[in-house]
This record gives C-alpha cells, sequence and structure tokens, in this order.
C-alpha cells in the first residue's frame, strides 16, 4: 500500500470513530436521559449518623446532600479526604466540612419538588407559591472541585434572599451515648475584602495525619450575602472545595479560585461538566424496556460516579454524603463485604475510573497485615487485617484502651492481642475479590504489578494457616459471622481461599514471576475442603460451617462463596448447581440489610429463573429511597451495586472466562446493551429482539482468546473481523483467537 493510501486509509478510520463515538453518544442520551429521579417532600433523615434520603450531588471528591424546607434550602458539605485520622478504636471517622443555607421567607408553605437529571447530572428545584415559581439550578462539577447554584424567578414580585456559608452546629454532631465522643476541630471563617465566604475546618493535634478541608463561596456580582429576584434575573452562587492532601494551602486556594470566576466562566465549566457526564454515560449502557429497574440503573452508577474518583480516598460506608460527625461504625472501610460492595457492578459497567480506589486503601494497610500475620499467627510474609480500617494506612480498630474488654482466637484457640476485629480470619481474603474483579475484567499488567504484593502476602497468609489433615486442608477457628468465633471450614472462607489461590496463580503466570510458588498454591485449590451441606424445608442447602454455625437467620453468607468469590457458575457440577439453587430457595434474602448485593447476583450466576429475579427486583425497588438507598437500612452505599450489577450479569456473563449473551435472561423480553465488560478485557455489545439474538461485537483490549457460548444454538456463525469477512463457526462453544483492540462482529450464519 502506498503512503498516501496508508494517510488516507487512517483518515477513514478516524472518520469512522469518531462518527461511532457521536452515535454511542446520541443512544446514551437518548436512553439514559429519559430517566429523572423526583422528591416531591422534604427530606427527613438528615443530618443522621447513617444513610440520608435526600437528594445528593457529587464529583468523587466533594459530596453534597439537600435538605430543608422552601423557604430554607440547606446544602450539607463533605469530602472524601476529611477524616478525623488516628490509629485506634473510635478515633477515626470521615467529618463533616460544613453547609450552605439559602433563605428565601417568602417561599414559607411553597410546593416542592426537585428533580435530579441523571445524563447531565444537574438538579433542578422549583418551589411554587401564589403564581411565583423560584427556580433553582445545581450542579457539583465533574471536572473541578466547584458547586454552581442558579436561581431565579418566574412572577411579577420581587422576592429577598440571603446565603450562609456554615460550619458544623451542635446538629452536626452525633450526640446519644455512647457515641457522644467529640473532638475539637480547628475551625475558621470568614469574609474577604472583595466579597468571598469562607471556612476551614482541621484535626491537627492528637491525630497520626493531620487533615483540613476548606470551602469559598462567592455571589457573582455581589459583595454581601443577600440577593434580590425578579423576573429574567438570575442569581448564580459559586463554591469551591479543597484539602490539604490537593494543596499546601487549601485555604488560600479556594479563596484564589473564585476571585474574579464570572458567568461567562461559570458556562466554560457547565459546558466541561455536561462533556464528562456525556463521557461516563457512553462508556455503557443497557436498554431493557423496563423503565423502573432501568431508572434505579442508572441512579445507582450516578450515585459511585458521584462518590468515587479520588484514588487516595475511596467512599466511606454512606458515601460522600456524611451530615453527621462520627457515623455509624465511625464511617470506616469494613473488610468484611461492606467496603467491596458498593464498586461490584463498576467494572462490568465499564467505569474503572470509579472501581480503582476502592482497592488502594487496602494496599497502604500491607505492613500492618503482615504484622498481625506474623504476631498472632507466627506466619511471616502473610497479610492477615481487622474488620475496619481507614485511608493512609489508619487503622479504624486497632487495640487501644475502649477496646481491652474484647479478645479473638488465634488458630490454637489461645486469646492473644487484636480483640473481637481478627475472629474472621477471612477479612484480608475479601480485600482480594475487587482486586480479582478488576484483574480479570482489565488484564491491565500494571495494575497487576500494583496489587500483586498484597494478593501474594494473602496466599501466603492461608497456605500457611491451614492444617493439612486427613487428606486435605482444614480451616481451623475462623467465624463465619461476626461474633462466631471457633467455627471450622466456614463457607465463605472455603470460596474466598480458593478465589486467592486462583487469583495469585494468574497474576503470576501474567506477571512471569513466582513461577515456584504456584504449584503449592494449585495444590491448596485441589485439596481445601469441599463445603458442608444440611437440609432444610426438605431441600439439600448448603451448611454455614463444617462445625459450628449451621444457619444464620439474615445476611447472605451462605451464598458469598457463590458471589462475591465466584467459585459456583454455570459450568458447575449439576449437582452443585442444584444445592445452589435450593439455597437460593429457601434463604429468600432478596431484601437484606446486608446482603441484597450478593444475593442477586449469586441467583443470576446459578441460573435462576430470571422472571423470578426481575420481579424480586421490582420488590427489592420499592423499598429503596428516591436516590437509591434502602428503606430503613443503615448500611450506606453497599447495595448500589445491586441493581446494574445484577442486570449486567443477567444480560452478559464472562464468569469463568466463559462469555454468555443474555445466560439468565427471559428470552420473550427485548433488551440491548452496549459496552459491557467482561472476564478477558472484552468490551461487548449485543441485542435481543423477538427472541433472537441479532448479533455479538466485541471489542478486544488486550488480545486475549475469547470463549464464547454460541449464541445461536445449533447454527453456524460468521464472524467479522475490523469489518471484513473472516471465518465461519460452530458448536457449541468457540474459542476465538483475538487481538489487541480486534473488533469482532458475530452473526448467525443465514
Amino acid at each position: 500500500m502506498s503512503p498516501f493510501l496508508k494517510i488516507l486509509f487512517a483518515l477513514i478510520l478516524v472518520v469512522q470513530f469518531f462518527s461511532c463515538q457521536k452515535e454511542e453518544l446520541n443512544i446514551a442520551k437518548e436512553v439514559v436521559g429519559k430517566h429523572k429521579v423526583a422528591f416531591t417532600q422534604s427530606p427527613k433523615k438528615i443530618p443522621v449518623p447513617y444513610s440520608v434520603d435526600a437528594p445528593m450531588l457529587g464529583n468523587g471528591f466533594t459530596g453534597v446532600a439537600i435538605s430543608g424546607q422552601p423557604e430554607q434550602q440547606v446544602f450539607h458539605i463533605a469530602r472524601n479526604d476529611f477524616w478525623r485520622l488516628k490509629n485506634g478504636y473510635n478515633e477515626s471517622f470521615p467529618a463533616v466540612l460544613g453547609k450552605v443555607k439559602i433563605s428565601i421567607p417568602a417561599l414559607k408553605d411553597a410546593s416542592y419538588l426537585i428533580e435530579q437529571e441523571l445524563f447531565g447530572a444537574k438538579t433542578f428545584s422549583k418551589f411554587s407559591k401564589a403564581g411565583q415559581e423560584v427556580l433553582f439550578k445545581t450542579f457539583v462539577s465533574a471536572t473541578e472541585d466547584l458547586m454552581v447554584l442558579e436561581i431565579s424567578l418566574t412572577g411579577e414580585d420581587k422576592l429577598s434572599g440571603t446565603v450562609n456559608l456554615q460550619l458544623p452546629d451542635r446538629n452536626d454532631f452525633v450526640e446519644n451515648p455512647p457515641l457522644d465522643l467529640v473532638f475539637p476541630a480547628v475551625t475558621d471563617s470568614g469574609k474577604t475584602t472583595n466579597g468571598i465566604y469562607y471556612i476551614s475546618r482541621a484535626f491537627k493535634e492528637d491525630v497520626d495525619i493531620p487533615t483540613q478541608a476548606t470551602c469559598a463561596l462567592n455571589i457573582i456580582g455581589r459583595n454581601s450575602n443577600s440577593f434580590e429576584l425578579s423576573q429574567g434575573k438570575t442569581v448564580t452562587i459559586v463554591l469551591a472545595f479543597s484539602s490539604n492532601f490537593k494543596s499546601n494551602d487549601c485555604l488560600q486556594e479556594v479563596k484564589n479560585r473564585l476571585a474574579g470566576i464570572d458567568n461567562k466562566e461559570i458556562k466554560e465549566i457547565e459546558l466541561n461538566h455536561e462533556a464528562w457526564w456525556a463521557d461516563f454515560w457512553s462508556k455503557s449502557y443497557i436498554d431493557i424496556n423496563d423503565s423502573i429497574i432501568e431508572k434505579q440503573y442508572y441512579l445507582s452508577n450516578y450515585s459511585m460516579a458521584s462518590f468515587s474518583r479520588d484514588k487516595d480516598f475511596p467512599p466511606s460506608i454512606f458515601g460522600t454524603c456524611i451530615t453527621k460527625e462520627r457515623p455509624y461504625w465511625n464511617g470506616d472501610y469494613h473488610l468484611n463485604y461492606n467496603h467491596f460492595a458498593p464498586f461490584y457492578g463498576l467494572f462490568s459497567s465499564n467505569h474503572i475510573e470509579q472501581a480503582t480506589p476502592c482497592i488502594i486503601p487496602l494496599l497502604a494497610q500491607k505492613e500492618r497485615g503482615e504484622y498481625y500475620s506474623k504476631k498472632i499467627c507466627g506466619i511471616d510474609g502473610g497479610i492477615m487485617l481487622p474488620v475496619g480500617i481507614g485511608p493512609q494506612g489508619i487503622e479504624t480498630t486497632r487495640r487501644n484502651e475502649l477496646m481491652e474488654k474484647f479478645r479473638h482466637y488465634t488458630k490454637d484457640g489461645n486469646e492473644e492481642e487484636g480483640g473481637l476485629f481478627f475472629g474472621q480470619k477471612s477479612n484480608s481474603a475479601y480485600c482480594v475479590v475487587n482486586m480479582a474483579m478488576q484483574f480479570y475484567h482489565t488484564y491491565d499488567l500494571e495494575f497487576a504489578k500494583m496489587v500483586y504484593p498484597f494478593v501474594k502476602g494473602v496466599a501466603t497468609f492461608w497456605e500457611n494457616y491451614l492444617t493439612f489433615e486427613d487428606g486435605r486442608y482444614v480451616i481451623y477457628n475462623d467465624a463465619i459471622h461476626e461474633g462466631t468465633v471457633g467455627t471450622k471450614n466456614p463457607i465463605l472462607s472455603l470460596g474466598l481461599v480458593r478465589m486467592v489461590m486462583q487469583t495469585a496463580i494468574d497474576m503470576s503466570k501474567e506477571l512471569e514471576v513466582d513461577a515456584e510458588r504456584t504449584d503449592k498454591w494449585q495444590y491448596v485449590m485441589d485439596h481445601l475442603s469441599d463445603y458442608s451441606y444440611q437440609e432444610r424445608d426438605g431441600k439439600k442447602v448448603f451448611r454455614y460451617t463444617e462445625k459450628g454455625t449451621a444457619w444464620w437467620g439474615d445476611n447472605t453468607l451462605g451464598v458469598q462463596h457463590i458471589y462475591p468469590a465466584g467459585q459456583i457458575g454455570l459450568d458447575s457440577d449439576p449437582e452443585l448447581l442444584q444445592v445452589a439453587h435450593n439455597t437460593i430457595d429457601v434463604m429468600q434474602r432478596w431484601i437484606d440489610f446486608n446482603g441484597s448485593n450478593s444475593f442477586f447476583p449469586a441467583a443470576v450466576r446459578v441460573g435462576y429463573n430470571p422472571d423470578t429475579i426481575l420481579t424480586k427486583m421490582h420488590k427489592y425497588i420499592e423499598h429503596t429511597y428516591p436516590n437509591g438507598f434502602q428503606l430503613n437500612n443503615p448500611h450506606g452505599i453497599e447495595n448500589f451495586s445491586t441493581v446494574p450489577n445484577t442486570i449486567n450479569e443477567m444480560l452478559c456473563m464472562g464468569h469463568g472466562g466463559v462469555l454468555r449473551v443474555f445466560p439468565v435472561w427471559p428470552k420473550e423480553k427485548d433488551a440491548s446493551f452496549h459496552c459491557l465488560r467482561t472476564y478477558g478485557a472484552f468490551l461487548v455489545s449485543s441485542e435481543l429482539k423477538e427472541g433472537q439474538v441479532s448479533f455479538v461485537k466485541i471489542m478486544s483490549e488486550e488480545g486475549k482468546t475469547c470463549i464464547i457460548v454460541n449464541p445461536w444454538p445449533g447454527s453456524k456463525v460468521k464472524v467479522y473481523r475490523n469489518g471484513k469477512d473472516s471465518e465461519i463457526l460452530e458448536g457449541e462453544r468457540f474459542f476465538l483467537s483475538t487481538e489487541k483492540l480486534e473488533n469482532i462482529t458475530l452473526k448467525k450464519q443465514l
């Protein structure tokens, strides 16, 4: 090919690429844009030390929750990187930064409506009274640490209002004993000569890591905190946020950012914000002809995008919307599932940027995990972790005078240092779950290099902690549930240990390191004790342990070896699959304070009736607030994965390295999906129409072999590679060789 033709061909590819991008963006806008979230009454659960029922906004660094009546709207501000950071039980927690109060007295008794537009990530408030309408447009910028509020009036009369930027008051602190400890913060607030208001909070004394968070506010064009609304006039308020982790002088930074800002710049900020969210939604989308589930799907991903982008500071158990200081469980990263669950759906939804922050605090615990492995269990090079940690290597459950009453048991049953928080030996193994998910979904070798030392340490702990007897490895003195110390072979740990060993083997091979270790890890997998069984309600089901706890009245520990540990799937032994089905039947934990996020996808993984799953999902959604949090569930953001993760698995499953499209989906229900990410680093798109799969498109990021179950059983399949005719395949499943960034389309051979 001549140089001219090469250039021409390259230009054609570029034009085709941008044309496809535009088409994808238009479809994403159509699919996502039709969903809005409506709040028709003022929130009741705010400020609270748990999940709020309020509209929530954020950019992954700063979070805002809206409360109040029409005459006084309150914007509660928190940040992922603003904690009190001190090792010890009840010493560390995510903190409240402050709040903005916008008062318009004339709106007392006005009607209330707040709508959140998911595609553009903007919040619109409408308060109506006596022929007057006051409109708020609010967004937290996705590309800068800013929040913009625009207030306008429809009506003849003029209305007056005020804006107040405030530090937290006593209503923003937990006061009920025994959680009534208040740790003093260093505060500052005031107004600059050019009309910029500011607040600052900091924890600098008696801490291990000093922290500071700041906020500044400017009413554009005014040098006071009062404003007047009239027809055709917009009042624009802009806030800037920062912390000592983002700037050496974060207070001066937010003041400087707002100096000279004008409406023209605000418009540019809004356009950049819209572009970021448009790109986010175009990374993947689904269309399943079910507006209720679709809205919850996109609301969940909106919430995680609003909460999670700061790599060093993932959201706490209640996300970034912390409205009361020292929330339940000190708002920490709980390692016996809570910290990991919110991120499950992000991998298959192709939102890796939002998923990665979950993992960074775990890596910071490697040294302490090695210490506990050696100190408590005598294992060199292993990693063993307590149940609660914070960011930056902080331990929220480290032993101090407040936890002297607690003890745990070692492998030999002896009391040692550490407390109740080491009863579950599975905490460090649970840490590997999301590392494994990201590795298998991306095959990103830089990521693998980053996490492999941690994975290796966990594998080292378990290969030495296990007891080999009678031809099998046995787990002693573990705990299936908090407080059940001393159990034998908990089913969760059996699943997690298998997952850890397989991940260590696969990472070792990809990175070409530690080849001498893989045989032992494989031997452990091959000889680890089998699951235990029992009969309940006339059916053979899983027993929670071999010796000890047999069953639990709530939670979903009885199926977490299926999901997220991933040890049972559609290729498993039919008898094992039947037991899994039976266990789902008997447990019925579709709406559970702890386990909906694992119960739904576990049901999908074992091929449970898809109509039942969708029916139960509708019931689940009925038990949520408009913002997506579960009704009366204090546990926080963990269930933002429930709907997207379940639907993605139903539409496109890559478990076990085998790609299946619409594997657990009603065949008579039309559906389509675009760029769902599966094991093997494949981005997959497909459509089911009138009971038939129309096509399957696969983009291979890393050039792995794609094993795919034939979407058209009994028929031959035509393969197109980068738009050109290629081979014809037949059989139950195919092994497709791929190249990096290759685009493959499969169609039924007519």
